[in-house]
């Protein structure tokens, strides 16, 4: 039995997660009382609602797809869908407004905060179960598993909020209820986060019976992503001051360890990570498992993207969000050496179907947009049409292609107007420990060590180009990419391996959520993306009024409810 299949039956029995009205007064509630839970078969269902309670999303709750926070929020992807006032409050943080009266305090970042603590309330929950268990052979294994899940809602807050209140296993109620958002400074966070991936690290096997479960390797992999966050040493006004050399050399060490023990590996095709039937394969290192034809009403989908499928085609239905912005689709033009087009990629845009011949390719442009007349999800007989595009006047007719999967898939779920699927959701990849060495070698200045890891991903780029035919055989765009040859077509000093790094990144993970956290990471989320809506602004009209605030845009407010529940305890980001 895998986690990918169980059923949540059991669980939902042990403890049946009813809404309260702050996450502060949540607790699984179910037939177990606090005094039966501690035994060995109790314990096993809650570890399983755990993992489900990293899952435990929604289209305006988001916890595993930040589609919202740091796709549309960056230089990737408009918000989209039928016109700004649809999920109006996408188009605010797609505007940095969040500060106008208007808006009130805005209902998305509130609710995925709420169910982040969800998530955490369940660890926590287990974890003290745990502790009074006796006999169970098991026990350091699950607690070891349970503060992996803990430590990763607690990651994907921190890079939301910046400063959040830690709650444990050991606090009571009443001490929960004193708890601050700055009880500890922003390195203590860091650190409180590390401590629980550190245990992980001591406690988990190397790999699990039961695939979706934590282990060691992936326990250093996150570890690894925390303390390269952690290196960027930010100021109270977000800027980076310092990076720190010390924390650089525990993430080379840690990928080190994840890429010698070659357990993972990327995959033969790029668009494996994307297609159902490769679900935790040689590149994925820790996802949210979902399930579908499991004995249930729906299955275990994942609806996190359900308003995101194309809205034209009546394979579909509904509703056209998340589209690739046009600064997104130029970036994939390659120069005549193959290699990306760093300072002049945004020169001309790339609309007509002849321009993707016409100009070098990145293939994995194909994977990742939706283009007129190109094959869409590798089915060649399924091309994607400028008509699938809901209100392209406002936000063009790119569409997105990594998250949705073909209406005849058999994990494919059509629930009224909005799509899920049984598909994975990886939280981290094998891709992105390769790049994450290789950051962290450049920011050493020990780049040379960094042309190999990224030239891995740009090999697997370019051999992942036969999904992407058209019906006759011919490729739908021009690609053309090569690897970085020093001395050849580029001269490797740190400056341009760091911006080739940078760019790698963007590639790779176009619209699977990281980009904005990179740039805010690395110091430069205001320049870009001011120079990025200066020129979108004279092709998109509805983001005339667009501007990003550096030193508030960077995290979004503290939910105005939770500073008003605690009575004040929590205090609110800068800026807000």
């Amino acid at each position: 039995m895998k986690l990918k299949t169980i059923s949540l039956f059991s669980a939902a029995l042990l403890i049946l997660a009813a809404c309260s009205e702050d996450f502060l007064e949540y607790e699984p509630k179910g037939v177990l009382s606090s005094e039966n839970v501690a035994v060995p078969e109790n314990i096993e269902g809650l570890v399983t609602a755990a993992y489900a309670g990293i899952a435990n999303d929604e289209m305006i709750g988001p916890i595993t797809s930040s589609w919202v926070y740091g796709s549309v929020r960056s230089d990737d992807a408009y918000k989209a869908g039928g016109g700004i006032s649809d999920v109006i409050d996408i188009n605010y943080l797609e505007q940095y407004n969040l500060v106008q009266p208007q808006t009130g305090d805005n209902w998305m970042g509130p609710l995925t905060f709420s169910n982040h603590y969800k998530a955490i309330s369940r660890t926590n929950f287990a974890l003290k179960a745990l502790q009074e268990t006796e006999d169970f052979d098991l026990k350091a294994t699950r607690t070891g598993e349970l503060r992996f899940l803990r430590g990763h809602s607690y990651f994907m807050l921190k890079q939301l909020f910046k400063y959040i209140p830690y709650i444990d296993e050991t606090k009571s109620p009443e001490e929960i209820l004193q708890t601050s958002n700055r009880e500890y400074t922003n390195d203590e966070l860091w650190n409180k986060i590390a401590d629980d991936f550190q245990f992980a690290i001591d406690n988990l096997p190397a790999t699990q019976p039961e695939v979706g479960r934590a282990n060691q390797l992936a326990a250093k992999a996150y570890l690894a992503k925390v303390r390269l966050y952690q290196a960027y040493e930010q100021n109270e006004s977000h800027q980076v001051v310092n990076i720190n050399a010390a924390r650089l050399e525990e993430v080379v060490s840690l990928t080190s360890d994840v890429i010698d023990a070659g357990r993972y590996s990327l995959q033969g095709d790029f668009a494996e990570n994307f297609l159902d039937g490769y679900d935790n394969g040689t590149e994925s290192v820790f996802a949210a498992q979902f399930s579908i034809a499991d004995g249930t009403t729906t299955g275990r989908v994942s609806f996190v993207t359900g308003l995101n499928s194309p809205h034209g085609a009546p394979e579909y239905g509904c509703c056209g969000f998340h589209y690739a912005s046009q600064n997104m689709v130029n970036a994939f033009k390659t120069s005549e050496a193959g290699l990306p087009m760093f300072d002049t990629f945004n020169d001309e845009d790339m609309l007509a179907p002849s321009d993707f011949l016409a100009n070098g390719v990145d293939p994995r442009l194909d994977h990742t947009v939706g283009v007129p007349g190109h094959p869409y999800k590798y089915n060649p007989e399924f091309v994607y049409s400028e008509s699938w595009a809901r209100d392209p006047g406002v936000y063009g007719f790119f569409g997105n292609m990594k998250e949705q999967q073909l209406p005849d898939c058999a994990c494919y779920l059509k629930q009224g107007p909005f799509i899920g699927t049984s598909k994975n959701i990886d939280f981290i990849r094998y891709a992105d420990v390769l790049l994450m060495k290789a950051e962290a070698l450049i920011e050493l200045g020990r780049h040379a060590e960094a042309l190999p890891l990224i030239n891995q991903v740009r090999e697997r780029a370019k051999a992942s180009t036969e999904r992407l035919q058209k019906a006759d055989g011919s490729n739908p765009s021009n690609y053309r990419i090569e690897t970085y040859v020093p001395g050849s077509n580029i001269d490797w000093t740190q400056e341009n391996a760091r911006k080739a790094l940078q760019w790698e990144r963007r590639l790779e993970f176009a619209m699977e959520s990281p980009r904005f956290f990179d740039l805010v990471r690395w110091g430069i989320a205001e320049p870009t993306l001011n120079a990025y809506l200066a020129e979108e602004k004279t092709k998109r009209d509805y983001l005339s009024n667009a501007h990003f605030t550096a030193g508030r845009d960077e995290y979004l407010p503290i939910p105005q409810r939770e500073i008003d529940f605690t009575k004040g305890r929590y205090e609110q980001n800068p800026g807000y």
